[in-house]
């Protein structure tokens, strides 16, 4: 090899590292513009319908109160994913997305009423949506900052079950739109229904 082909060689390579290091920092940008647009798409201001609980209250003792295996026994196991490992859904694919009966959706881990179907509204989100709870007491506000960023948790206020996320784009009167798992919930069907 001549000492010209070893200066090509090395600058070949040099080319290609300086190419690796363009790719890996447009790969970062473009990782970090997607973070963005989905922190703002799924409603990256943090909703403050209610008070939300400190990190020492989130500690509470709930009134159901389970082991883990006693949980995994009794919930399917996207149930138990979701209510109790706080994973999230595929959106259009739970069962209460596109459902129109009358009556009152519980938590799918202990029966607490949770929502009244008057208040679900259609958000194009992929979840079921309501702009309501039942009762001030059914739920828990908690921050969830997981994901790169700021959010509401919505929690069942009897056995501390992940449900969703409420964000502040919700229609009137309330302004919310509680975005809820349909594995995180069960329907009762109005007596007047039946």
């Amino acid at each position: 090899m001549t000492p010209k082909s070893k200066h090509r060689t090395k600058h070949k390579t040099d080319g290609d590292i300086q190419m690796k290091i363009q790719y890996i920092l447009g790969t970062g940008a473009v990782l970090l513009l997607g973070a963005f647009s989905l922190q703002r798409c799924l409603g990256g201001e943090q909703a403050v319908p209610a008070q939300i609980q400190t990190e020492e209250e989130q500690t509470m003792t709930y009134k159901v109160q389970k082991t883990e295996q006693e949980w995994k026994a009794i919930l399917t196991p996207e149930e138990y994913e979701i209510l109790r490992k706080k994973a999230t859904e595929r959106p259009f694919t739970g069962e209460y997305v596109h459902f129109n009966e009358e009556g009152v959706f519980v938590c799918a881990a202990c029966g607490n009423p949770l929502f009244d179907s008057d208040t679900k509204f259609k958000s194009g989100s992929g979840w079921p949506s309501f702009y309501d709870v039942l009762n001030s007491d059914a739920v828990v506000l908690q921050a969830d900052n997981s994901l790169f960023m700021r959010r509401t948790e919505v929690v069942c206020a009897w056995c501390g079950s992940h449900l969703g996320h409420v964000f502040n784009d919700g229609p009137d009167p309330t302004g919310l739109r509680y975005c809820i798992n349909s594995a995180a919930l069960d329907f009762q069907q109005d007596a007047s229904e039946k």
